[in-house]
This record gives C-alpha cells, sequence and structure tokens, in this order.
C-alpha cells in the first residue's frame, strides 16, 4: 500500500485561507461602518424634514420668530452634519471598494492553491492506482507460473 498523500503547500494554504478570512472580515466591519453612517445620514434627513414640518405656520397663525430663528440656527446645522455625513460616507466607500477588491485578490490566490491540491491529489491517486494495478497483474502472472509449474 502507497503513502498517504502530503500537499507539500499546504501550510501556505492555511495562510491563504487565513487572508481571506481576514479579508472577509475587514469588508464586513467597512460595510458596517457604511451602514452606520447611511442610518446616520437618514435620521439627520428626517431631523430636517421634521424640523421643516414645525416651521410652517397654518393660516391665520402668527409665526413665532424666535422659533423660527432656532429652527433655522437647527437647520444650518443639520445641513453642516450632513455634508460632513456625505463627505465620511465617500471615503468609507473608497475603503469599502479596496477591501472588496482585497477580499477578490485574496480568494482567487486561495483557489488556485485550492486547484492546485486538487490536481495533486488527482495525480496521485492515478500513480497510485497505476501501482496497484502493476502489483495486481504481477500478482496474477506468478500464480499462473506458479499453477502451470505445479501442474507439469
Amino acid at each position: 500500500m502507497a503513502k498517504r498523500f502530503k500537499f507539500r503547500l499546504a501550510s501556505l494554504l492555511k495562510i491563504r485561507e487565513a487572508k481571506k478570512k481576514d479579508a472577509q472580515r475587514l469588508l464586513g466591519s467597512r460595510m458596517q461602518e457604511m451602514q452606520i453612517l447611511k442610518e446616520k445620514l437618514f435620521s439627520l434627513s428626517t431631523a430636517k424634514n421634521a424640523a421643516f414640518q414645525q416651521r410652517k405656520a397654518g393660516k391665520g397663525q402668527s409665526v413665532n420668530m424666535e422659533l423660527w430663528r432656532s429652527i433655522e440656527r437647527f437647520l444650518v446645522s443639520v445641513e453642516r452634519k450632513m455634508n460632513e455625513t456625505n463627505i465620511e460616507i465617500d471615503r468609507v466607500q473608497i475603503l469599502v471598494d479596496e477591501a472588496r477588491l482585497a477580499l477578490t485578490i485574496a480568494h482567487r490566490a486561495h483557489l488556485t492553491l485550492l486547484r492546485l491540491q486538487e490536481r495533486r491529489q488527482e495525480q496521485y491517486d492515478y500513480v497510485v492506482i497505476k501501482e496497484e494495478q502493476q502489483q495486481a497483474d504481477e500478482i496474477a502472472v506468478m500464480r499462473y507460473q506458479f499453477k502451470s509449474s505445479a501442474a507439469s
């Protein structure tokens, strides 16, 4: 019986798999950060719309100028925060794209080694089958020769 198959690059395969998992975790954290920023932007937009609704005066109602000014200051601060959040979203989007690219590269490197391992396993299996077949043929020839010499 032949010895078991051992992939010589198994340690490299483990390293590439670990790099792939790290890239997946990094992409997940970046995407989570992006989601948090989008939720923040949505809440700011909701606050802005609520302030607009509060600022509206009905027909025949007097306008409270102090309330109007405070709402305007609030709207200015909300607009500033929305602009900052949009800039932050753009920055994080670049990081997400980089993390996605890194994951793609790590995944390809891992798959390349997996395919190499599969091919080497197939080659090894082919060689083992050939050796076993050759041994079986030799045993059959020896049995035939033994039977024919014993019969004579």
